[in-house]
């Protein structure tokens, strides 16, 4: 798989090429005390018998990878790791993986700051319940990419684009965030943002181009759907035939609904973790169309997803000082 086009280095001049800007390496010397803490808290949480399973990362077959997994035993605290190939965002496996977790007390779960803005939002539309978890925050420098190798180490060149939009790497909020102070890294210029404006600056015929040639990948795979915390329902309205809301083959006309119908979906909602955009395998920029309806509510609602748990979506609910000027 290869990033999104506006995911690769830039050359000085501010375009893709051929001349990247110089990589700069981004301090995770202690993610390994982070792990160790994570694993100290772990353990001792299961000992106690206060959570009934902790929701995590372990290490998987290729090296440096991580994987999510599920640990009950303090034993297996050891497995626990943190690092910069932590990319998933676990939020999933308290929504669509909730039959395989214990339901006879507290879930622990390792957080990242952007997946507990999903956590946030989970719990404003009654998903989840704080009284039933035990949130471990992870302070967070940054992730890798998804077509990056662990071996390459975490860069300005590596970082996952999400990262460049983060203002959450220290998680606020949560039961348990061990004690370790994250070192300045280096600037990170925002890579959704850039191109965000340069779309917004090409016609509409041109921008109506540009999405059509994306949609026009898909191929109905649904891993979107199936990696998005917020896409909990046990049976989606785009699956039904009767009637049939959207097409289900991969041809244009139903692609296009299908990620029009999702963006909307999540206008208001979306945490902004990526997981949409990382498992695709056509490199649609899902995420970008996510930020850019992310924008456009701050514009018009000075509202952003993830920061009330008991907040209501600007798409969801009506106050007098909403804007109106739509109504003709």
């Amino acid at each position: 798989m290869t990033p999104s086009k506006f995911c690769r280095p830039l050359n000085e001049k501010g375009i893709e090429g051929d001349l990247p800007l110089t990589s700069q390496p981004i301090d995770t010397s202690l993610y390994a005390a982070i792990t160790d803490a994570v694993r100290s808290e772990a353990q001792r949480l299961l000992t106690a018998g206060q959570v009934t399973a902790i929701v995590g990362y372990a290490a998987a077959r290729r090296a440096g990878s991580a994987q999510p997994v599920i640990i009950t035993a303090a034993a297996d605290a050891e497995k626990l790791i943190f690092t910069a190939s932590c990319v998933n965002n676990l939020a999933v496996y308290l929504t669509k993986a909730k039959k395989e977790i214990p339901k006879n007390g507290k879930v622990g779960i390792i957080v990242k700051g952007c997946d507990l803005k999903a956590m946030v939002g989970l719990m404003g539309e009654s998903q989840l319940k704080r009284e039933d978890l035990y949130l471990i925050g992870v302070p967070c420098a940054g992730v890798l990419g998804s077509a990056v190798q662990p071996a390459a180490g975490l860069t300005t060149a590596t970082i996952a684009s999400k990262c460049c939009e983060c203002d959450t790497h220290l998680p606020t909020g949560c039961d348990y965030v061990p004690n370790v102070e994250l070192p300045p890294g280096p600037p990170l210029e925002s890579r959704y943002g850039a191109e965000i404006a340069r779309l917004e600056a090409l016609t509409p015929a041109e921008r109506w181009a540009y999405w059509k040639e994306q949609f026009a990948k898909c191929i109905k795979c649904y891993a979107c759907r199936q990696v998005c915390p917020f896409c909990f329902c046990e049976q989606c309205l785009c699956d039904r035939n009767k009637p049939q809301m959207v097409e289900t083959t991969p041809r244009p006309a139903g692609n296009t609904a299908w990620h029009i119908v999702r963006a909307m979906h999540l206008a208001g909602r979306c945490a902004g973790c990526a997981e949409c955009e990382r498992v695709c395998p056509m490199d649609i920029p899902l995420n970008l169309l996510n930020r850019k309806m992310a924008k456009e509510l701050k514009e018009l609602f000075d509202y952003e997803a993830g920061l009330e748990g008991n907040e209501k979506g600007p798409l969801t609910m009506f106050t007098e000082k909403d804007d109106q000027s739509f109504i003709k």
